[in-house]
């Protein structure tokens, strides 16, 4: 009988180790992907409100090119930007335009932090609930051998 006990403490450990750990790691690094979003929208809201507060009609900047290597540049009307909406497109905006943009993606990047948070809270619950098993077989198994 005790055979039969280490085997499911074996098959549970498994379980919690091949399964339940690694949706663990990838739903957290999905959610901290979300999180990265969230601040580049962030960012660019500031930047905009602050272009907008500072009545902002032309720009001189640095632009990465890549590598970390920079060029300089000069928008001569910073009343549109491009907004990169995902899936490698961008689209004009205006100020008002991007801040709507932007305000609207927020809304759906929290729902996703939401949801990855309480995906998160289920899969340690599911991993507190089998440690808990194991920890029962084990009791009694150790109860059987008195």
């Amino acid at each position: 009988m005790d055979e039969i006990r280490e085997n499911k403490v074996q098959r549970f450990e498994e379980f919690i180790d091949c399964r339940l750990k690694p949706d663990l790691v990838r739903a957290i690094a999905e959610r901290d992907k979300v999180f990265e979003q969230q601040k580049i929208f962030l960012d660019l809201k500031r930047n905009i409100e602050n272009l907008e507060k500072n009545d902002v009609t032309s720009l001189r900047t640095l632009v990465n090119l890549g590598s970390e290597v920079y060029m300089q540049a000069d928008v001569p009307d910073t009343q549109h930007i491009f907004v990169d909406i995902g899936l490698g497109f961008h689209v004009e905006f205006t100020w008002s335009e991007a801040l709507e943009f932007i305000s609207k993606k927020e809304e759906r990047l929290d729902r996703q932090i939401e949801e990855y948070t309480q995906l998160i809270a289920s899969i340690k619950a599911q991993i507190k609930l089998v440690y808990e098993g194991i920890r029962e077989l084990l009791e009694l198994s150790a109860d059987r051998s008195y």
